[in-house]
C-alpha cells in the first residue's frame, strides 16, 4: 500500500460528532496473510464510550484509551463499602463519573464476550430487539441501533443513529466521550516507498496522536539482527517412581544452562500506522422524543386552491379538508404495523404505529381527503410522510366523508375490499359442506397478497393490471380444478382450467348459458393479468367489457370497479351453489353496483 494507506489521513479528517451513525464500541480487525511473511496486511479498529454529564466535561478530558478503551469490561465492584453497578464508569484520579451505554460482559473459554446496550437508552427511545437491531417502534420501525459480529458470533461494533443517540444525551444532559485506537501495518520485501525521516513520523494534534515507523525484521517477525538468550531450568535425581512425588525449593537437585540464538532469515520491512483519538459527541439542543420537547413544525400542506401552505400549527384549529395523492395510503397501509380499513364504499381509516390513524375519503377523482385536524394530530414524521403526496384541491371533498364528519349521516354503502376474503372463505365453506373439498386452495402468501388487494394498487396502469393479477392470482390460479372434475369430467381428449371446470359444476345447477355469464368478470380478470405481455387491443377491450370496468374512469375507479365485479361474482357462485345445501349466505355487500352508478 502507498504511505497515504498508513498515514490514513482521510479518517483522521472525519469527525464523529457529524457522522449519521455512531460507534458505541467497536473491536473491528482485517488480516490478510500470515504474520512476519511478505505480504501480511493488518488494520484494526477499536472504540470505547462513556457518557459524561455536561459539568464533567472539563475532568474528563483528561481520560484516555487506557481509560475507556476496550480493556475495560464491565462488571459490579465495591469500593469504600459501596456497590458500583456495571453501567457507572468511575475514575477516582479526577472523581469522574459517567455512564457506560454498551456493557461488555465478560465471556469464558467456551462462550465469546456479549455486549449489551443499555436498557435505559433502549426503553427511554422505546426501541424494540429483533436480532441485532434495535427497531423504533413509534418511527415506523427504523433502525436505531445494530450490533455486527464476526463469524464467530463476537461482537465486533455497535453503532447507534446520531439523531436518537443526541436526542437521548440532551434528555440526560450528558455528552459523549469517545477513545479510539487504529492502526494499519504491511510487511514488505522493499519500503522505498515509505519516505518518513529516518523511518519513523510523529504527529500530535487536539484530540489525536499518529505515529507511523518502518522496522526491519527477519522472516518469521523478529526484528532484524536480533537474538535471543534461552534458559532452561530443571530437577536430576528426581524419583518418578514414588506413588506421591514431590519437589521443593532444594538447590542440590536444580540444573541450570543457557545459549543464544541468532536471527536468521531473510530481511524484510514492517511498516505501521497508529492513531489515538479522543473526540466528542454533543447532546442535540432538544429532545423530543425522550423530553417530549415541542418543537416548531416545519411541515406545510396545500390548503387551497390558491398554493396557500400552512403548517400543523395552523391545522389544528383549521375546519378544512386535505387532498392527497391515492398512493399514500400504500406508503402508510404497507409500512410495518400498518392497516387498512373500509367503512363505506368510499370512506376508511389508514394507519401505522403508533398514530390510531386517520379516516379518509375517495373523491370523485380518485384524490384522497383527510380532515386537516387529523393530519396535524400526527408525529412529525408521519406529516412528512404524508406531506410527500399532498395535492391542491381537486374533484371536491369526499361526498361519503363529508356526510360522515360534517352532516353526521355516515353513507350505508360497503367497499367491496372489505368482502373479498369474506367471499372466499364463505364459498370454501359451501364447497366443502356440500362437496367435501375448498374451492380455492391454501397458500402461504394468501393474506399477504389479501392485504395488497386494493383499490389503491390501481394507481396507474401498470398498477391496474398488477391488482387484476392478484385477484387472479387469489381466485382463477387457486381454484381446485382438479376436485371439480370430480364432479364433473371433462370428454375424453377435452382439457378444461380452472374456470371452466367452476363453470361445469355451476352449470349443473343454473342454465350453462348463465353459467358462463355468471363467471364473465372472473374470466375478464383472468385475462387482464396478461395485459402486461401486450395482450392485443381488442382482447384487452373484451376483458375490459366482461369485468365491466369502465377505462375512461380515473385508475382508483376502475380498481374499485374491478374489485367491485370480482366480490360480486364470488358472492352470485355462493348464492347458486348453497341454494341446495340448507343454509344461507351472509349478506352480500351494500356497494352501490359499479355497473350502474358512477364509480368514484
Amino acid at each position: 500500500m502507498d504511505q497515504a494507506w498508513f498515514e490514513m489521513r482521510e479518517l483522521r479528517r472525519r469527525r464523529l460528532d457529524a457522522a449519521v451513525w455512531i460507534p458505541l464500541r467497536a473491536s473491528c480487525r482485517e488480516t490478510d496473510g500470515k504474520f512476519g511473511l511478505a505480504g501480511y496486511r493488518s488494520e484494526f479498529f477499536g472504540l470505547g464510550s462513556v457518557a459524561i454529564p455536561f459539568d464533567l466535561r472539563e475532568q474528563a478530558q483528561s481520560l484516555g484509551w487506557d481509560d475507556i478503551g476496550l480493556a475495560q469490561d464491565h462488571g459490579p465492584w465495591f469500593q469504600d463499602g459501596r456497590y458500583i453497578p456495571s453501567d457507572e464508569f468511575h475514575e477516582g484520579r479526577h472523581a469522574v463519573v459517567g455512564l457506560s451505554l454498551v456493557l461488555s460482559e465478560r465471556g469464558n473459554v467456551v462462550e465469546p464476550s456479549e455486549w449489551h446496550l443499555h436498557q435505559d437508552f433502549v426503553i427511554a427511545l422505546r426501541l424494540k430487539r429483533e436480532a441485532d437491531v434495535w427497531l423504533a417502534m413509534d418511527e415506523g420501525y427504523v433502525d436505531v441501533a445494530r450490533l455486527r459480529r464476526d463469524p464467530d458470533g463476537t461482537p465486533v461494533i455497535l453503532e447507534v443513529r446520531a439523531e436518537h443517540l443526541k436526542d437521548y444525551l440532551c434528555a440526560r444532559r450528558m455528552c459523549l466521550y469517545i477513545s479510539s485506537y487504529r492502526h494499519r501495518e504491511e510487511i514488505l520485501e522493499d519500503a522505498g516507498h515509505i519516505v518518513w525521516q529516518n523511518g519513523a513520523i510523529e504527529d500530535v494534534s487536539e484530540g489525536d496522536k499518529f505515529k507511523g515507523y518502518v522496522v526491519e525484521i527477519h522472516e518469521g517477525g523478529a526484528p532484524f539482527g536480533s537474538s535471543a538468550a534461552v534458559f532452561h531450568i530443571g530437577r536430576k535425581n528426581l524419583d518418578l517412581g514414588e506413588d506421591v512425588p514431590s519437589v521443593g525449593p532444594n538447590d542440590e537437585n536444580i540444573v541450570s544452562r543457557s545459549w543464544t540464538i541468532h536471527r536468521r532469515g531473510r530481511k524484510l520491512f514492517r511498516v505501521r500506522g497508529e492513531i489515538w483519538r479522543n473526540e466528542w459527541v454533543n447532546s442535540a439542543q432538544h429532545s423530543p422524543r425522550v423530553r417530549g420537547d415541542k418543537l416548531p413544525t416545519t411541515v406545510s400542506f396545500i390548503t387551497d386552491s390558491a398554493g396557500t401552505r400552512e403548517n400543523a400549527d395552523a391545522l389544528l384549529h383549521s375546519g378544512s379538508w386535505l387532498w392527497f395523492r391515492p398512493d399514500v395510503t400504500m406508503a402508510v397501509a404497507h409500512r410495518r404495523g400498518g392497516e387498512l380499513q373500509w367503512y363505506t364504499r368510499d370512506t376508511g381509516h389508514v394507519r401505522c404505529p403508533p398514530s390510531s390513524g386517520v379516516h379518509f375519503g375517495v373523491n370523485q377523482l380518485g384524490l384522497i381527503n383527510v380532515f386537516a385536524k387529523d393530519i396535524a394530530l400526527l408525529p412529525d414524521w408521519q406529516q412528512r410522510l404524508w406531506a410527500g403526496y399532498n395535492v391542491g384541491p381537486e374533484g371536491g371533498v369526499s361526498e361519503e366523508l363529508l356526510a360522515a364528519q360534517a352532516e353526521g349521516m355516515p353513507a350505508k354503502t360497503q367497499a367491496p375490499e372489505a368482502f373479498l376474503q369474506k367471499a372466499i372463505e364463505h364459498l370454501n365453506e359451501i364447497t366443502t359442506r356440500r362437496f367435501g373439498f375448498t374451492l380455492f386452495r391454501g397458500h402461504e402468501q394468501l393474506s399477504d397478497i389479501l392485504s395488497r388487494t386494493h383499490r389503491f394498487r390501481s394507481v396507474d396502469q401498470a398498477g391496474f393490471f398488477s391488482l387484476a393479477k392478484d385477484l387472479a392470482r387469489l381466485t382463477a390460479d387457486s381454484i381446485d380444478a382438479t376436485s371439480l372434475q370430480r364432479i364433473v369430467a371433462p370428454p375424453k381428449g377435452e382439457k378444461w382450467g380452472s374456470l371452466k371446470s367452476l363453470e361445469k359444476v355451476v352449470a349443473q345447477e343454473i342454465d350453462p348459458g348463465n353459467a358462463k355469464s355468471v363467471l364473465a368478470a372472473l374470466a375478464g380478470i383472468y385475462e387482464l393479468r396478461h395485459a402486461d405481455a401486450h395482450l392485443a387491443s381488442s382482447d384487452l377491450a373484451e376483458a375490459y367489457n366482461l369485468v365491466q370496468v369502465d377505462n375512461r374512469l380515473p385508475f382508483v375507479g376502475q380498481g374499485y370497479q374491478i374489485l367491485s365485479s370480482c366480490v360480486t361474482c364470488l358472492y352470485e357462485i355462493a348464492e347458486i351453489l348453497n341454494r341446495s345445501g340448507g343454509e344461507g349466505a351472509p349478506p352480500s355487500p351494500r356497494s352501490t353496483d359499479s355497473r350502474t352508478e358512477r364509480s368514484p
